[in-house]
């Protein structure tokens, strides 16, 4: 069983849920419940990861669907504070390209440089 905390707060911009522990099977009920009720139209919704030390696949199709859900409610879904483990999740898997917008409402680590081999 895996332990997640889930802390909301009102922002001028809009709601912010701050996570902290482990975004899985196991806690994807308490996500959801936490979640349920979505902004207003046209409002963000921010998620704040900082905490969140690991991250499945159940993590990873959670966060798509909100976004999604978001979406169709003209709403904005932010993620931020992620950490490498998770950060990882989403590189490996290109979920990064949907929900790190590059339009500055999310933070995009930068590109990894490689040197070609010789």
């Amino acid at each position: 069983m895996s332990d997640l905390t889930l802390t909301t707060r009102e922002d001028p911009d809009g709601t912010v849920l701050a996570l902290s522990g482990e975004m899985d099977l196991a806690s994807r009920p308490a996500l959801e419940e936490a979640t349920r009720v979505t902004p207003p139209g046209g409002s963000t919704l921010c998620l704040d990861m900082s905490g969140v030390t690991f991250m499945d696949s159940s993590g990873l199709n959670f966060l798509l669907m909100l976004q999604r859900r978001l979406a169709a409610d003209s709403s904005r879904l932010v993620l931020t504070g992620i950490r490498e483990e998770p950060l990882r999740v989403l590189t490996l898997t290109g979920a990064d390209a949907i929900l790190l917008p590059a339009d500055g409402g999310a933070p995009v680590p930068a590109p990894r440089r490689t040197t070609p081999a010789s």
